[in-house]
């Protein structure tokens, strides 16, 4: 059965490290270290946490000077490219380009002389290194000028921010550097949305996709997934970070999984698809799921697990899965590639299905 496939949207594009962003490559996934970046020993372990969870690229801060002596150590020692996050200061910018750094991620907004943003922008071209601009909606808004906030906050925010952009390419103009990325991100998942759409028309840069303060883990992830699933589905969008307040690795899990949702990128391990339960159900579904799902983490080739609490369902899904269990009470089908396998006991589940699994791994 041929499926739909999205047609993504055509762009420019830019290399960070050894990882293409648009140009038609692959999505990729994005996150942030929560370590001090002078912790070396610290952002190394979350660096490679991170990529282990499939992590493509990794930012980290450049607020301070110890940050920017660390990141040399960092970079050489990192799995994935490393970008620095610069704000305010440009001379953490200058410092970590000579560290090595493979990309700069800057907000222009904040450094209020335009002969800084030059020098790190001749810096980012000398080193052959993107550089990232970018906005949040709370970074758009006059801070100094009461009548001219007045003003911009009469204004839709997406429209705003598209032109707040639009300044900020100017320098880069002016300086012949055309080596970026553009994003633009707000709290809010429809702002987010159309000043993305509003981008795409208007610049052929590739475009980094996310939500700013989007929330703890559960309303982050809904805002975050609604408002970059429903661009990626329109074919818009290069890298992607989920951003959650809490452990990095969920929001490249999380990532990871939208992507392959959407056919973006290939899924890698066990799927699992279980069923939302309901009165019918005799077994804890989503106990079991996740005790499958554990005992097979270490599986790298793509399989499709399924585990349903009745009959109703069951036989359907398992005939469209590798390995299935179909629970009744107190005892459960197995399946295995949609043929019924055997009956075991409820304390059985786990290890019948994995050895399933197992067996199949081998064929």
């Amino acid at each position: 059965m041929e499926l739909p496939e999205i047609q993504r949207r055509k762009t420019r594009s830019v290399t960070v490290g050894g990882v293409r962003i648009g140009g038609g490559a692959p999505v990729s996934v994005q996150s942030m270290t929560t370590t001090p970046t002078s912790d070396v020993r610290a952002t190394l372990e979350q660096i490679e946490a991170l990529a282990a969870a499939g992590c493509d690229i990794v930012r980290v801060a450049a607020a301070t000077e110890a940050d920017t002596a660390a990141l040399g150590q960092i970079v050489a020692e990192a799995p994935v490219p490393i970008v620095a996050d610069v704000h305010f200061r440009f001379r953490r910018a200058l410092e970590a380009i000579a560290a090595g750094v493979h990309k700069i991620r800057l907000n222009p907004g904040n450094i209020a002389d335009r002969q800084s943003v030059r020098a790190v922008i001749d810096a980012a071209a000398e080193a052959g290194i993107p550089i990232r601009v970018g906005v949040n909606e709370g970074s758009v808004m006059d801070r100094i000028d009461p009548a001219r906030r007045a003003e911009q906050s009469a204004r839709p925010m997406d429209e705003l921010m598209v032109e707040t952009i639009g300044e900020y390419l100017e320098v880069f103009a002016e300086a012949d550097f055309h080596d970026l990325v553009l994003s633009a991100k707000s709290h809010d998942a429809m702002t987010t949305v159309a000043v993305n759409r509003a981008l795409s028309e208007r610049f052929d840069y590739p475009l980094h996709l996310g939500l700013t303060h989007a929330g703890t883990a559960r309303t982050g992830l809904v805002r975050s997934v609604a408002a970059l699933g429903a661009l990626l589905a329109e074919g818009i969008g290069d890298t992607v970070r989920i951003s959650l307040a809490g452990d990095p690795v969920v929001e490249a899990e999380v990532a990871k999984e939208l992507l392959a949702s959407l056919r973006l990128r290939q899924r890698e391990g066990v799927e699992i698809i279980a069923c939302p339960t309901c009165g019918r159900t005799q077994a804890d579904v989503a106990t079991l799921a996740e005790e499958v799902r554990k005992a097979l983490s270490d599986v790298k080739r793509h399989v499709v697990v399924a585990v349903m609490g009745c009959i109703v369902n069951g036989p359907g899904e398992a005939e469209g899965a590798d390995a299935a269990v179909c629970c009744g009470k107190a005892k459960a089908a197995i399946y295995r590639r949609g043929k019924y396998v055997r009956t075991v006991a409820e304390d059985e589940i786990v290890e019948a299905l994995t050895t399933e699994v197992r067996m199949l791994l081998k064929e």
